[in-house]
């Protein structure tokens, strides 16, 4: 989303990929093949680079050194200003394990020297759908917790928004939210209402969380991640309303509601 909105407003853009032949077929986009496991390739890739963009790599045990691997090649290439997709809520002793690893990520940055910019996303409302299992039931130990989903198609103008512009936003961080606070159940009556699926969500005791994800056989840093996704809400450090996204695009973020109506593209 965002690489397209770029070549669409004629930005220049060198698209780092894994895979040449997967890279979208943009005006004034370029290809460059790198992963965040080889260091030599990323600086090959970024030579003449002074803005990058970097999207959090896939969940994995080993993501932050991934990314510190990606960020000292980075800067070892000679880039200047590197824009991150962060973690609403990170910080080192965050509830959400994987927001601990954003929070460490931010602060390698932060100390490699390179100026920075951190877009810190809520959860992606994008993903709610996929929480109800086949019986249409959300389960999981949030509680009466809330959080302030935001959609990616909101999350790319914003980081276009920045990419644009970049010496304005040198330094800051931004929170980026939907419109609404929603908890589970609210969210659930939205999924029903909009997608014509009952869907339900049934609080779970931490306990009860784990026991009923153990059938997946996913390693325990895994478990750990999907069971905070919920205790963070249930802590309350997904709640909250931002006015970043407005600020950054001059638009307000979507709802739910609003999400769930959009064709699927």
């Amino acid at each position: 989303m965002v690489a397209r909105q770029l070549a669409a407003a004629g930005f220049a853009q060198r698209l780092l990929v894994r895979d040449a032949a997967r890279a979208p077929q943009l005006d004034g986009a370029a290809p460059a093949v790198c992963s965040y496991e080889d260091s030599a390739a990323t600086r090959a890739a970024l030579d003449g680079v002074k803005v990058l963009f970097m999207v959090s790599a896939a969940e994995a045990e080993d993501r932050v050194q991934q990314h510190r691997g990606f960020v000292d090649a980075a800067a070892a290439a000679g880039v200047e200003h590197l824009v991150y997709t962060s973690l609403y809520g990170a910080a080192p002793d965050a509830t959400f394990t994987l927001a601990r690893d954003h929070y460490a990520t931010e602060e390698h940055i932060r100390a490699s020297g390179l100026e920075f910019t951190f877009l810190r996303d809520n959860f992606y409302l994008d993903f709610l759908p996929l929480l109800a299992g086949e019986d249409g039931v959300i389960r999981g130990p949030a509680g009466d917790g809330v959080f302030s989903g935001v959609a990616r198609e909101d999350i790319a103008r914003c980081a276009v928004a920045v990419l644009r512009d970049p010496a304005i936003h040198k330094g800051a961080t931004y929170n980026l939210t939907g419109p609404e606070e929603l908890t589970l159940a609210h969210a659930a009556e939205i999924l029903t209402q909009q997608t014509g699926r009952t869907i339900t969500y049934q609080p779970e005791t931490v306990e009860e969380a784990y026991a009923s994800r153990a059938s997946y056989g996913a390693p325990p840093w895994q478990v750990d991640a999907w069971v905070s996704t919920y205790t963070a809400m249930g802590a309350g450090e997904m709640a909250g309303i931002s006015p970043d996204v407005h600020g950054l695009t001059g638009q307000d973020p979507i709802s739910l509601a609003e999400f769930l109506a959009r064709p699927v593209l």
